[in-house]
């Protein structure tokens, strides 16, 4: 299976780059196509500009600059999303990805408003990777968005057709060492089974 694995930490001796060293060896191991999408080694720019935003809806015009990424994204069988939750929500990095990528003519056809369809069926999982720094029941007090967003969201664009999966740590902030590497462990076990 060809999965694009969006990654997005900006410290490459992260907790989050041991999860990422496990995950993508768990994806070799099962003998998977990996395109390994680091937003912030790859320089992604997440800013929906004044002049991209007047494009949003011309299709094709709103690619422009675009190109490798929807290639990247319209080729893939999975997408894998690992990132740390900050203020509840996902990086602002991250964000612009999703801003940027899941437009008109790439995630969606808006040809009639009133009747939106979801373009992303190339796609058959989605699976997110998630750390939190506070408890579950707080993240769930706030209603979880990034959960929503690995699972709802996301799923949308596929049609409701990809099997989505999500995989959190939380309150790593004061997760002891074996629950950490438990962690990790999981994470690897669960790319190993895409």
């Amino acid at each position: 299976m060809r999965v694009l694995y969006v990654y997005c930490h900006p410290l490459p001796e992260s907790f989050h780059a041991a999860i990422l060293k496990e995950a993508l060896a768990g994806l070799k191991a099962a003998g998977h196509e990996v395109d390994l999408l680091d937003l912030y080694a790859e320089a992604f720019d997440p800013v929906l500009t004044e002049e991209a935003r007047r494009r949003y809806h011309d299709v094709p015009e709103n690619r422009a600059g675009l190109e490798t990424y929807i290639d990247r994204l319209t080729a893939a069988e999975a997408m894998v999303m690992q990132f740390p939750t900050w203020c509840f929500g996902m990086p602002a990095m991250l964000k612009g990805f999703c801003d940027r990528l899941m437009m008109p003519g790439v995630a969606f056809d808006l040809s009639d408003p009133a009747h939106v369809k979801p373009s992303l069926v190339n796609l058959r999982r989605i699976v997110g990777v998630v750390t939190y720094g506070r408890p579950w029941y707080m993240a769930k007090w706030m209603g979880d968005p990034p959960r929503k967003t690995v699972m709802r969201y996301l799923r949308w664009f596929t049609g409701g057709r990809a099997r989505a999966e999500y995989h959190a740590l939380y309150h790593m902030n004061v997760a002891t060492d074996a629950q950490r590497k438990a962690f990790i462990a999981r994470v690897g076990a669960a790319m190993r089974r895409i």
